[in-house]
Protein backbone atom coordinates (compact mmCIF):
# COMPACT_ATOMS: atom_id res chain seq x y z
CA UNK A 1 0.00 0.00 0.00
CA UNK A 2 1.66 3.25 -0.66
CA UNK A 3 1.23 6.11 0.52
CA UNK A 4 -1.00 7.91 -2.45
CA UNK A 5 -3.64 5.45 -2.15
CA UNK A 6 -3.44 4.42 1.29
CA UNK A 7 -7.13 4.86 3.09
CA UNK A 8 -7.50 7.92 3.80
CA UNK A 9 -9.20 8.51 7.76
CA UNK A 10 -10.95 11.59 9.45
CA UNK A 11 -10.52 11.21 13.14
CA UNK A 12 -12.53 13.49 15.33
CA UNK A 13 -11.76 13.19 18.84
CA UNK A 14 -11.75 16.04 22.04
CA UNK A 15 -9.24 14.36 23.82
CA UNK A 16 -5.82 15.78 22.76
CA UNK A 17 -3.46 12.58 24.01
CA UNK A 18 -6.19 10.37 23.02
CA UNK A 19 -6.59 11.90 19.71
CA UNK A 20 -2.36 12.02 19.35
CA UNK A 21 -2.18 8.46 20.17
CA UNK A 22 -5.00 6.97 17.83
CA UNK A 23 -3.65 9.08 15.05
CA UNK A 24 -0.06 7.94 15.63
CA UNK A 25 -1.28 4.04 15.43
CA UNK A 26 -3.69 4.51 12.49
CA UNK A 27 -0.46 6.35 10.66
CA UNK A 28 1.94 3.23 11.75
CA UNK A 29 -0.51 1.11 10.48
CA UNK A 30 -0.04 2.64 6.57
CA UNK A 31 -3.31 4.86 7.05
CA UNK A 32 -3.30 8.62 6.30
CA UNK A 33 -4.77 10.56 8.92
CA UNK A 34 -6.41 13.89 9.32
CA UNK A 35 -7.02 15.26 12.60
CA UNK A 36 -10.02 17.71 14.36
CA UNK A 37 -10.78 17.94 17.97
CA UNK A 38 -14.70 18.53 17.41
CA UNK A 39 -17.41 17.45 14.90
CA UNK A 40 -17.98 21.02 13.70
CA UNK A 41 -14.44 21.16 12.61
CA UNK A 42 -14.62 17.95 10.79
CA UNK A 43 -17.17 19.24 8.44
CA UNK A 44 -15.44 21.38 6.10
CA UNK A 45 -13.01 18.51 5.45
CA UNK A 46 -15.87 16.55 4.84
CA UNK A 47 -17.20 18.95 2.08
CA UNK A 48 -13.76 19.50 0.16
CA UNK A 49 -12.02 15.93 0.71
CA UNK A 50 -12.67 12.56 -0.06
CA UNK A 51 -12.43 10.13 3.20
CA UNK A 52 -12.73 6.41 3.38
CA UNK A 53 -13.46 6.67 6.87
CA UNK A 54 -14.71 8.66 9.62
CA UNK A 55 -13.72 8.10 12.79
CA UNK A 56 -15.56 9.69 15.90
CA UNK A 57 -15.73 9.89 19.44
CA UNK A 58 -18.99 10.65 20.27
CA UNK A 59 -19.05 12.78 23.26
CA UNK A 60 -17.65 15.82 22.01
CA UNK A 61 -18.16 20.05 22.11
CA UNK A 62 -20.42 21.87 19.97
CA UNK A 63 -22.01 18.87 17.84
CA UNK A 64 -21.60 15.08 19.14
CA UNK A 65 -20.40 12.41 17.03
CA UNK A 66 -24.02 10.78 16.05
CA UNK A 67 -24.77 14.27 14.33
CA UNK A 68 -21.77 14.14 12.75
CA UNK A 69 -22.14 10.99 11.25
CA UNK A 70 -25.45 12.26 10.39
CA UNK A 71 -24.29 14.74 8.64
CA UNK A 72 -21.07 13.00 7.44
CA UNK A 73 -23.84 9.92 5.11
CA UNK A 74 -25.39 13.49 3.81
CA UNK A 75 -22.21 15.41 3.04
CA UNK A 76 -20.38 12.60 2.02
CA UNK A 77 -22.58 9.03 1.33
CA UNK A 78 -19.44 6.72 0.88
CA UNK A 79 -17.28 7.60 3.71
CA UNK A 80 -18.12 4.60 6.61
CA UNK A 81 -17.97 5.67 9.87
CA UNK A 82 -16.48 4.38 13.30
CA UNK A 83 -17.46 5.19 16.71
CA UNK A 84 -15.40 5.52 19.86
CA UNK A 85 -16.73 5.95 22.88
CA UNK A 86 -16.39 5.25 26.93
CA UNK A 87 -19.96 5.59 27.70
CA UNK A 88 -21.89 2.44 27.68
CA UNK A 89 -25.44 4.87 27.69
CA UNK A 90 -24.07 6.44 24.42
CA UNK A 91 -22.82 2.85 22.50
CA UNK A 92 -26.21 1.63 22.88
CA UNK A 93 -27.64 5.09 21.18
CA UNK A 94 -25.11 5.03 18.67
CA UNK A 95 -26.16 1.46 17.43
CA UNK A 96 -29.85 2.64 17.69
CA UNK A 97 -29.18 5.44 15.38
CA UNK A 98 -25.98 4.68 13.19
CA UNK A 99 -26.87 0.91 13.09
CA UNK A 100 -23.90 0.51 10.13
CA UNK A 101 -21.68 1.99 12.24
CA UNK A 102 -19.21 -0.09 13.99
CA UNK A 103 -18.56 0.97 18.05
CA UNK A 104 -15.52 0.75 19.54
CA UNK A 105 -15.76 0.99 23.52
CA UNK A 106 -12.93 2.57 25.80
CA UNK A 107 -10.56 1.15 26.97
CA UNK A 108 -9.41 -0.32 24.28
CA UNK A 109 -5.98 -2.06 22.71
CA UNK A 110 -4.84 -0.19 19.87
CA UNK A 111 -4.49 -3.31 17.93
CA UNK A 112 -8.10 -4.01 18.40
CA UNK A 113 -8.71 -0.72 16.63
CA UNK A 114 -6.31 -1.19 13.75
CA UNK A 115 -7.95 -4.57 13.58
CA UNK A 116 -11.99 -2.92 13.67
CA UNK A 117 -9.90 -0.45 11.09
CA UNK A 118 -8.98 -3.29 8.49
CA UNK A 119 -12.29 -5.15 9.09
CA UNK A 120 -14.40 -1.58 8.04
CA UNK A 121 -12.43 -1.92 4.85
CA UNK A 122 -12.39 -4.98 3.96
CA UNK A 123 -15.49 -5.44 3.66
CA UNK A 124 -15.49 -2.36 1.56
CA UNK A 125 -13.61 -3.98 -0.45
CA UNK A 126 -15.58 -7.29 -0.58
CA UNK A 127 -18.58 -4.80 -1.19
CA UNK A 128 -17.30 -3.99 -4.67
CA UNK A 129 -15.87 -7.43 -5.84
Amino acid sequence: MTETNAPRILLAEDEEAMRAYLARALTNAGYRVETVDRGTDALPLLESERFDLLLSDIVMPEMDGIELAQRCAEISPSTKVMFITGFAAVSLRASREQPAAKVLSKPFHLRDLVLEVERVFEEQREARV
